[in-house]
């Protein structure tokens, strides 16, 4: 099957996360960013769900390289969602984790996430 849409959820690696807890943040960012998208471009969403829901977890080094991709997202008009811990855990409360990103054409997420490896 050739997929047109994906989702993104780029991480926080500084954070050292333990597995759970970073399985917790992106699942929060999926479905975060998937309401979002559902708001602001249905069509992509709708699309993404048929083609079977694709999507990358990807990682940056800190907050600083997370808040650049975001405005790279923002300048192209792609819905995302930042993810703030909530504290009950592993983080201080309002840790920012992850952005989840899309679901968006292949062409527009690879435009501003294409260089990010794989977690």
């Amino acid at each position: 099957m050739i997929f047109h849409y994906k989702q993104a959820v780029v991480v926080r690696q500084d954070l050292k996360m333990s597995r759970g807890k970073t399985a917790a943040q992106v699942a929060h960012a999926a479905v975060s960013s998937f309401i979002t998208v559902a708001d602001k471009r249905p069509e992509w969403g709708v699309t993404w769900l048929k083609e079977g829901q694709k999507k990358v977890v990807l990682k940056v080094k800190s907050l600083e390289d997370l808040l650049e991709i975001k405005k790279r997202v923002d300048v192209e008009h792609i819905p995302n969602a930042i993810i703030s811990d909530a504290g009950l855990t592993e983080l201080e409360p309002g840790t920012v984790t992850c952005l989840g990103i899309g679901p968006a054409p292949n062409a527009l997420i690879d435009k501003v996430t294409g260089g990010l490896k794989l977690v």
